[in-house]
């Protein structure tokens, strides 16, 4: 029998997920959130008495929810560091990490259409709509269509409109 969520530790709160959604928001687990100013602290534990483990320090930076714990959000970036990060540092706007140095964006969701632009590695887009296989993505004044492989901050499976 599974203890009433009432009784459970903090942590033990945070792992409760039913039928995959976040205890506190009912949102999705996991999901993708990004970071609202230029810095926010990522803690070992949910709450300001538990120490800072990581400074993530990107206006935008794409990040995973993967639990929840009442006002505290356990993210994850792209290489799977994180911690927990106050739900007032997070927006649920959503954005995208290039993870292909002079991606290529294009006016088509189609390898042969035309470039409008090129985008670094490490690069910070706005995400904006998605098929089974591309994303429409902008950055720096320029949109174009990217493949959903070549950015991190999106699911594999994720459709957007």
């Amino acid at each position: 029998m599974a203890t009433p969520v009432a009784a459970q530790t903090p942590a033990q709160q945070a792992q409760t997920v039913a039928g995959q959604r976040g205890p506190v928001t009912n949102l999705p687990l996991p999901r993708y959130v990004s970071l609202k100013g230029n810095e926010g602290n990522a803690r070992r534990g949910p709450s300001l008495s538990h120490r800072i483990d990581w400074v993530f320090r990107h206006a935008g930076m794409p990040l995973r929810v993967v639990a929840e714990f009442g006002h505290w959000r356990r993210v994850e970036d792209r290489d799977g560091t994180g911690g927990w990060i106050h739900y007032a540092l997070l927006s649920g706007v959503r954005t995208a990490l290039v993870t292909q140095d002079m991606l290529e964006l294009r006016t088509r969701p189609n390898p042969d259409a035309d470039i409008v632009a090129r985008a670094e590695a490490g690069a910070i887009l706005r995400l904006n709509e998605c098929d089974p296989e591309w994303c429409r993505v902008s950055g720096g004044g320029q949109r174009g269509w990217v493949p959903k492989a070549t950015i991190w901050g999106v699911d594999a499976a994720e459709i957007r409109d």
